[in-house]
């Protein structure tokens, strides 16, 4: 612990955290902003989407919803046929899969446009918070006069 930071008050320690790892964290968010706005990342990440969803919903449940019966005869799972997959019963339709990758690469396109803002802005958020920290520091001191 710094001379300084043993000086400080409590009440400005939020403004110090937030300045201190702002230039790291803005290296870390050009980077993943790098990785959001590449197409062929976002293309890669919505086709695992896709092949994910579309074998979650070819999943055969059907002896999944036997094994309930026989503990809970009264549970809906009796009524579930043997040959029934995770896309039968939850009604889904076979765009599900495709429709989530699609989700996934408007997601990463906005999430990457956040993170290039952000990292945009992180210089003047380290500037901001160093300002207010020692304007409070300077209204402090003067109150103590």
């Amino acid at each position: 612990m710094t001379r300084w930071t043993r000086k400080l008050p409590l009440a400005a320690l939020p403004l110090v955290a937030l300045a201190a790892p702002l230039s790291a964290q803005a290296a870390d968010v050009r980077d993943a902003a790098a990785t959001l706005t590449d197409p062929v990342a976002a293309d890669r990440m919505a086709e695992t989407v896709t092949v994910l969803v579309d074998a979650l919903m070819r999943t055969n449940i059907g002896p999944l919803a036997e094994a309930i019966a026989r503990v809970d005869p009264d549970s809906d799972a009796a009524y579930i046929p043997h040959d029934a997959t995770l896309g039968d019963v939850t009604g889904s339709d076979p765009d599900a899969g495709r429709r989530m990758g699609d989700d996934v690469r408007a997601t990463s396109r906005m999430a990457g446009h956040l993170a290039t803002a952000a990292a945009a802005y992180a210089p003047v958020l380290k500037d901001m918070a160093r300002d207010m920290a020692a304007q409070w520091q300077r209204e402090r001191d003067a109150a103590r006069r």
